[in-house]
C-alpha cells in the first residue's frame, strides 16, 4: 500500500513538473503584445528597435516582464505586410506599431479594434488614414514624419549645394502610397526655380542599377533620395551606387550621410521612434488611440558629409556648414 501512495507521489510530482514549463509560457503570453510592422530588415532597424524598447522601458514597460514586442520584417517586399498584419492581429498584439506607409495601411485593412500608432511619411489626413490631427478617431493614431512636407527644402539646400544643376533626378518607389504626391510637390517647385525633375523608378533592389544608369544617360548631375523603407534597408547600396556615378545626393534622414551620403534633412528617426513609445506607452495605460493626437516633431536636421564633399569634388560653402546640425568629416 505505501509502495502505491509512493509511486502515486511521484506520479503527481513529474505531472506537475511538467506542467511548469507549460504555465510560465502561458504567464508569458497574458502580457500585452507590442507588434511591429517593419517594411525592411531587422538589420537595417536594429539601433531603432534597440532604441524602442529603452524609450518603453523608460515608461515602465520593461520586455519579458510586462511587456512583449514582436517585429515582423516585410525585408523591401511589401505584398508581404498584409500576411505580417494578420499575424499580428491573429497572436492577438494589443497594440501595432507601423513604421511606414505600407505598414500603415496593412494594419488598418487588417484590424479595425486593435490600436495601431503610426509613422506617417505624407499627411495622415490627406492619405485617408485619420479624421484629423487633434482627434484621430477610430483605433489609429502617430507621428507624422513630415517626409513629403519638407521635400520641397530638400531640393532647395541640393540646389544651394550644386547651383549649376539642371536636371535632378528623384528616385521613387512605385509601391509607396504617397509616392505621387511627393512627385507633384517636386515638380512643381521644381520648374518655379528653372530645373527639371527626372523621376526614375525602383520598385525592388534589383532595379538600382538600371534607374541610376538612367539617371546618368539622361543628364541628371544630382539626386534625391525620399523617405522609404526599401531605400531605407539598401541605403548603403544606395549611397554606393551616387558615389559610383558621381552624383551629389540628398537623402531624407542621418542613417544615409552616416553611411557616406552626401547631404540629409529630415527628422531624427531616433526622436520619432521615442514618441512612438510614449504613444504606445499611453495606450497600454489605458488611453484611447481616438484621443490622441497626431504627433508632428518639429526639429530638423541637416547633416553634411564633407569627406564625401570632397570626394565628389563638391565645394559646401561655408554659410551652409554652419547651418548644418552635424559636419561628418
Amino acid at each position: 500500500m505505501l509502495g502505491v501512495r509512493r509511486r502515486e507521489f511521484i506520479k503527481l510530482l513529474g505531472g506537475a513538473a511538467a506542467a511548469w514549463p507549460f504555465a510560465a509560457r502561458a504567464q508569458q503570453t497574458a502580457l500585452p503584445v507590442v507588434g511591429i510592422l517593419f517594411g525592411s530588415s531587422a538589420a537595417a532597424n536594429a539601433s531603432l528597435l534597440a532604441g524602442f524598447r529603452e524609450d518603453l522601458r523608460d515608461a515602465g514597460y520593461i520586455e519579458g516582464q510586462n511587456v512583449v514586442i514582436e517585429a515582423q520584417w516585410a525585408e523591401g517586399h511589401y505584398d508581404r505586410l498584409p500576411v505580417l498584419a494578420a499575424e499580428l492581429v491573429h497572436r492577438p498584439a494589443a497594440i501595432i506599431v507601423a513604421s511606414s506607409l505600407p505598414s500603415v495601411f496593412a494594419a488598418k485593412a487588417a484590424t479595425s479594434t486593435i490600436p495601431i500608432v503610426f509613422i506617417s511619411s505624407g499627411d495622415p489626413v490627406q492619405l485617408g488614414i485619420v479624421a484629423s490631427l487633434n482627434r484621430p478617431g477610430g483605433n489609429i493614431t502617430g507621428v507624422n514624419f513630415l517626409a513629403v512636407e519638407v521635400a520641397s527644402k530638400r531640393l532647395e539646400l541640393l540646389i544651394e549645394v550644386v547651383p549649376t544643376v539642371t536636371v535632378i533626378g528623384l528616385l521613387t518607389n512605385p509601391n509607396n502610397p504617397r509616392t505621387g504626391v511627393e512627385i507633384g510637390q517636386l515638380q512643381a517647385a521644381a520648374r518655379t526655380v528653372g530645373k527639371q525633375i527626372l523621376v526614375v523608378e525602383a520598385g525592388s533592389e534589383r532595379d538600382f542599377d538600371v534607374a541610376f544608369e538612367t539617371l546618368v544617360q539622361e543628364r541628371a548631375s544630382a539626386v534625391l533620395i525620399p523617405a522609404d523603407p526599401l531605400f531605407f534597408l539598401w541605403r548603403e547600396q544606395l549611397v554606393a551606387l551616387a558615389a559610383r556615378h558621381a552624383l551629389p545626393a540628398m537623402y531624407d534622414v542621418r542613417e544615409f550621410t552616416a553611411a557616406g551620403g552626401l547631404l540629409s534633412y529630415g527628422l531624427s528617426l531616433t526622436d520619432t521612434y521615442r514618441l512612438i513609445a510614449g504613444q504606445v506607452a499611453r495606450i497600454l495605460k489605458g488611453a484611447k488611440p481616438a484621443d490622441l493626437p497626431i504627433l508632428q516633431p518639429t526639429k530638423l536636421e541637416l547633416v553634411v558629409n564633407l569627406r564625401t564633399a570632397k570626394t565628389l569634388g563638391v565645394t559646401i560653402p561655408e554659410s551652409f556648414l554652419l547651418r548644418a546640425d552635424e559636419v561628418i568629416e
